[in-house]
């Protein structure tokens, strides 16, 4: 029987012979088995309902990923970091997250359930790095959307201006030397909060509208740019290296502070420093990996779905750079809104219009999955019993965790509609690269301690490719400014008082520990 193989990591003082399938059952590093796992999906009142498709979650990731980032990242970095080679650098960052892809289908396929790199480090880290990671997730994606909903007031106004409609300046958002209520912002996150309340499968419909007009936008300006290249402005491809002061104190990349390494733009260098920055514009196909436990089929389906999404976005955004470099000099490139500025440069305003129209449009989708990733992982981490349990309830005809789902809209709204939280984007990278950190360590670990479980999907070249993960990872979150790992510290310091105050005490992992729900 299987139950002997390689023990369960658990210590010497536990029995190298163990059931594997009992995990580790006390202690800080207790872990949650994948058999428990699923068993808990299968509580009616905690039960999602299974709706999505392998084509659902591709729509999901894509709905995620396209965002303001293929419109305005793409310039910007080309004029300030990589030149032309800013399509270089897309590639970089998206190697970085197909790494983590990896890491990511094989553990979505084996543990099936809601709740991402949190159910998986549950699974093979323990408790406590469950929590951290679940707690680190919750902040990712609630800034995350804030910050997008806050970018999409922002097109939707600019588009109402142009139409002759003007907000109040007090309900226009926070602005510098103004303070106001961003109506716009706030008004998005309850309306999307209400859709993914009333059913995963409206959700999903409501996305694929939004990704088929943004998708066909992007590629309508890839084609039509393509036309307005002009073979001289790839010249150099990499200009040559130009050493940049990076930044003083807080401001400046970790990297710099430790170990006095001088950034630079342009060159070779530049092309690696880019991809730190274009990271950004990845961000998301991880979410995918959330709606597990309510897809029809996820050992098959979510595998596909994030590989998936992450090879049509990465393709995408590799297209845009190559055509927005090519129209225009890339020193003379707006940071704004270069590719719209493009277009203006050779004369054709209307495709700037196009753009701006499909910005705001794919913001969106963008502000919808983030929700539906932070109230699923919230979910998880109430049903067990590590937040209040009364989260974790599931509406009785929609089959979504509604509680959760308008806990968090409501705050995420106040957060948009109230803050100008800017400066404080960077810390959604943090958050994700860690998560990435995470998961790969998670890979290795649960090989190792689980090898009888059965997987659909498995990362290739293990422990190779899940130990390039985590360096890539590691390297990109050394490039970001040191404040930001200062407000990712404090975030982190708060998650322990409220696992040692509240979660550790109230897990249902002591009531399995004790013996009061039978054997898991």
């Amino acid at each position: 029987m299987s139950s002997t193989q390689r023990g369960t990591g658990s210590g010497p003082e536990r029995g190298g012979g163990a059931d594997p399938a009992r995990g580790r059952r006390d202690g800080l590093f207790r872990t949650k088995t994948v058999e428990e796992s699923i068993r808990d999906t299968e509580e009616p009142e905690h039960a999602l309902k299974k709706s999505l498709s392998a084509l659902d979650l591709t729509v999901f990731g894509v709905g995620v990923v396209i965002g303001t980032g293929i419109f305005v990242l793409t310039g910007k970095i080309a004029k300030e970091t990589a030149g032309p080679a800013v399509a270089l650098s897309f590639v970089v960052a998206g190697l970085v997250c197909a790494l983590a892809a990896l890491c990511y289908a094989e553990f979505a396929s084996t543990v099936p359930v809601a709740g991402s790199a949190y159910t998986f480090s549950y699974a093979s880290l323990g408790e406590l790095p469950a929590w951290i990671i679940g707690w680190d997730l919750v902040l990712e994606l609630a800034l995350g959307c804030a910050v997008v909903a806050v970018g999409w007031s922002g097109y939707v106004r600019s588009l109402l201006d142009t139409a002759g409609v003007h907000l109040p300046q007090g309900l226009s958002g926070t602005h510098e030397g103004t303070f106001g209520f961003d109506l716009l912002a706030c008004v998005l996150v309850l309306v999307l909060t209400a859709i993914l309340v009333v059913g995963m499968k409206l959700s999903s419909r409501v996305t694929s509208v939004i990704v088929g007009i943004k998708v066909t936008v992007v590629l309508l300006v890839i084609i039509a740019g393509a036309f307005f290249i002009t073979g001289a402005n790839y010249e150099p491809f990499i200009p040559p290296s130009r050493a940049t002061e990076g930044g003083d104190g807080l401001a400046a990349p970790l990297s710099q502070l430790v170990f006095g390494f001088t950034p630079a733009d342009f060159g070779v260098m530049g092309v690696f420093a880019a991809a730190a920055v274009v990271f950004f514009a990845f961000i998301g196909f991880d979410i995918v990996a959330t709606a597990a436990e309510e897809t029809r089929l996820p050992q098959r389906d979510v595998p596909r779905g994030i590989l998936g999404s992450l090879a049509i976005c990465t393709v995408l955004y590799v297209a845009v750079s190559i055509v927005v470099t090519g129209m225009q000099k890339y020193s003379e490139l707006s940071t704004d809104a270069p590719l719209a500025d493009a277009f203006k440069a050779v004369g054709h305003p209307f495709w700037a219009g196009l753009i701006s129209f499909g910005a705001a449009v794919g913001l969106t989708s963008v502000c919808m999955i983030l929700l539906l990733g932070q109230s699923r992982v919230f979910f998880a981490m109430s049903r067990d019993g590590l937040l209040p349990k009364l989260f974790s309830q599931v509406h009785p005809r929609f089959g979504t965790p509604y509680r959760s789902t308008v806990a968090l809209g409501a705050v995420v709204a106040v957060v948009a509609g109230f803050t100008s939280i800017d400066e404080l984007a960077e810390l959604v990278n943090i958050g994700t690269l860690f998560a990435f950190v995470v998961v790969a360590l998670g890979v290795v670990i649960l090989r190792r301690s689980r090898p009888d479980l059965p997987r659909s999907f498995r990362t290739p070249l293990v422990p190779f490719v899940p130990a390039l993960s985590v360096l890539a990872s590691l390297w990109l979150m050394l490039n970001l400014p040191a404040e930001t790992w200062l407000r990712f510290g404090v975030w982190m310091l708060i998650g322990f008082v409220v696992y040692f105050a509240y979660g550790r005490g109230h897990s249902r992992m002591n009531a399995r520990t004790d013996g009061r729900t039978g054997r898991g």
